[in-house]
């Protein structure tokens, strides 16, 4: 699966603020920041991003996957940088 596929499934399903998706197509890292993550464990925050991907992990087109969620708070304080283009 391209990683430009899933990031248009992680666009249309979820309402993200920005969104980063890289890796090739079963090894797959995605940072995600929204406002929709504030309040939440992080483990509801994966799961959040999880299911919209759920048939595709499940049919192995994606075979593994890392996730970084964020708040728009965290993202702007530190979450930038951590991550490098």
């Amino acid at each position: 699966m391209d990683i430009h596929e899933i990031k248009e499934i992680l666009i249309s399903s979820l309402a993200l603020d920005e969104v980063y998706v890289s890796g090739n197509s079963s090894h797959i890292q995605v940072i995600a920041v929204s406002k929709i993550f504030a309040g939440m464990s992080r483990v509801k925050q994966q799961q959040t991003i999880y299911a919209p991907l759920m048939k595709y992990i499940t049919n192995n087109s994606i075979h593994a996957i890392s996730i970084k969620a964020y708040t728009i708070e965290e993202w702007q304080s530190y979450g930038k940088n951590l991550y490098r283009c």
